[in-house]
């Protein structure tokens, strides 16, 4: 059994179409679909940094068999510093974001961990705040949906141009720690460096998932790369075997496929915050399962009916996303064939995924952080504009780029009734920040000091905040433009965004495009630590009385890598009763 098959020809030297079909041991036929795309990935030059899964091979058992041995050591201790921190970062900033969801009720994280501590579960693992156990599927269900609820946590977008094949352009969020989280509570044995390497494992494998194949490109949710990736990682923590975790992965992909229909519309539901969470319970639910002997469907990605092939045909039909050949009859597109894509999953040095993901600065919808950066920028260098008022702005034009243009930036987003869709507002995001920058009357002179005084927090979208008139005749006032072709192709490299301010009397103040804001992979002048800090300290003075208890709270997560395996156990738990008490944000 190959599950990996490393490049054999000479680095330097990408083989030609008849070398990669001996190698992947398929014969060249006339397909519908050229080997262009799986060339593009396969002739990266040999690395011993990375392990590639070629589309002609079982990808299933391939991530099963990647994910046992990243985690259990096979590679040796060779991750760069730099992902260790990275990890433990976006992890902080999940947690701290989970917990204030539950600290001011929001609703789908109070019934979702409501609902966990009802399956109880002496071998399980908890939820946040309790050192209950509970089935381990349901706590980290109610964990996950608590981390995504204000929309705030890091975001993937699923494009790394070092590695050929892989810029499908993805999203994907960190929402999925709970999963290591709860296995290390329901074996005992997992410490806080191993907790955090099968961490770094599982954003590797759904952000280089979302690097070479775009799930919203036909509809499906994007958390689907993540429960793959989740099943992968729950099972080898668990001690599962690779043929097991490829049974969970089949089952995952083909029983669980959630469409984007929990996005669609003009007011969105909890559907779209827990996404994540439902489709993760289902993965650990299904591993669980293929512990206890069930079997799944085997070699998922190659499987023809599977979303992968089915959506991106590999035999039988030319390949296009506007013109799929689905019929029962063409015998050849439902035949034997690889799948779209080979998959580069990295074992050492820096380049992992999480490494290219996003970090946001307080509470807003990732794609308008070019705009946000753009009007801090506006502010810090125009004075005038925050000591001007309301009164004194004439009109605000947005340029952006699909899909930030017809997402957050459609025009009949500006008139939001829940808090789901006021975060996916461009319109109501910007004129939250610029309000308070005006109530203010001024602004620090530069732009880490902004981000940190103008930050967006859950009360900039909770029900006061929603109809407050200020920000609603602020939101009048902005139009949006696509920027067309020339923006459209920068992203998802960057965020290209433009904010161009025009002042009562003539006065154009204009940000210019900003392709790499703050908190972004690529930015590399904001001081992300400083931001970060802040941040956890306005989400944990939500949850705890005093900044004291923040501050130790926050630590224990900073220096997790040193927890021994009891103290990661119970990183999560803290005093529930003692927790500040709120009335739900939401109304």
């Amino acid at each position: 059994k190959h599950f990996f098959r490393l490049c054999p020809w000479p680095p330097g030297s990408p083989p030609d179409a008849a070398m990669l079909s001996k190698v992947l041991g398929v014969a060249q036929r006339p397909c519908g679909r050229s080997l262009g795309r799986l060339l593009a990935g396969a002739s990266r030059p040999c690395s011993a940094t990375t392990v590639t899964l070629p589309g002609d091979s079982n990808q299933a058992l391939g991530i099963a068999q990647y994910a046992k041995d990243f985690i259990g050591g096979k590679y040796g201790d060779k991750v760069d510093a730099s992902v260790w921190e990275r990890v433990e970062m976006f992890h902080t900033d999940s947690v701290m974001c989970g917990i204030s969801a539950l600290a001011l009720r929001t609703n789908a994280p109070t019934v979702l961990r409501e609902e966990a501590l009802s399956y109880p579960d002496p071998k399980g693992a908890t939820v946040f705040g309790s050192g209950a156990k509970c089935a381990p599927e349901k706590a980290i269900c109610a964990n996950a949906s608590a981390v995504r609820e204000w929309d705030s946590n890091g975001t993937v977008f699923g494009y790394n141009p070092n590695i050929p094949g892989h810029t499908a352009g993805e999203f994907g969020h960190n929402d999925f720690y709970p999963v290591v989280m709860a296995a290390a509570q329901v074996t005992g044995d997992i410490d806080g460096k191993k907790a955090l390497l099968a961490m770094i494992c599982l954003d590797e494998i759904r952000g280089r998932l979302a690097e070479v194949f775009s799930l919203k490109s036909y509809k499906i949710d994007h958390v689907v790369h993540g429960a793959i990736a989740s099943a992968a990682v729950y099972g080898a923590l668990l001690g599962a075997s690779a043929e097991q975790i490829e049974s969970a992965i089949g089952m995952a992909v083909a029983h669980y496929i959630p469409f984007r229909a929990i996005r669609a519309g003009k007011q969105l539901s909890d559907s779209k915050g827990a996404s994540a969470a439902i489709s993760t319970e289902a993965a650990v639910l299904s591993m669980r399962r293929a512990m206890r002997g069930f079997v799944g469907p085997k070699d998922i990605f190659r499987n023809p009916e599977a979303i992968f092939r089915f959506f991106e045909p590999t035999t039988g039909t030319p390949a296009s996303q506007d013109n799929i050949d689905i019929t029962l009859g063409n015998k050849v597109r439902w035949g034997v064939g690889p799948s779209p894509f080979n998959l580069v999953l990295s074992t050492a040095g820096s380049d992992f995924a999480v490494c290219g993901m996003h970090f946001k600065l307080g509470l807003y919808e990732h794609q308008s952080a070019g705009a946000l950066e753009g009007l801090l920028s506006a502010l810090v260098h125009n004075p005038e504009l925050a000591a001007g008022g309301a009164d004194a702005i004439e009109g605000i034009n947005i340029v952006a780029y699909e899909p930030a243009f017809g997402i957050i930036g459609d025009p009949a987003k500006k008139d939001p009734k829940t808090r789901q869709s006021a975060d996916h507002s461009m319109a109501f995001i910007v004129s939250r920040i610029l309000v308070k920058a005006l109530q203010a009357g001024k602004v620090p002179g530069a732009m880490d000091a902004a981000w940190m005084e103008l930050m967006l927090s859950p009360y900039d979208y909770g029900k006061d905040a929603l109809y407050d008139p200020a920000t609603r005749a602020l939101m009048a006032k902005i139009s949006f433009s696509h920027g067309g072709p020339e923006y459209d192709a920068k992203y998802p490299d960057g965020i290209p965004t433009q904010i161009d301010i025009t002042l009562k009397g003539g006065k154009q103040i204009s940000s210019g495009m900003v392709m790499y804001p703050s908190g972004h992979a690529r930015n590399t002048t904001a001081d992300l630590r400083q931001i970060l800090a802040h941040k956890n300290r306005m989400l944990g003075d939500i949850v705890f009385s005093d900044r004291g208890q923040v501050d130790s709270f926050v630590q224990s997560l900073v220096n997790m890598k040193s927890a021994s395996a009891s103290d990661v156990c119970g990183l999560y738990d803290f005093d529930w009763s003692s927790m500040r008490s709120h009335d739900c944000i939401d109304g």
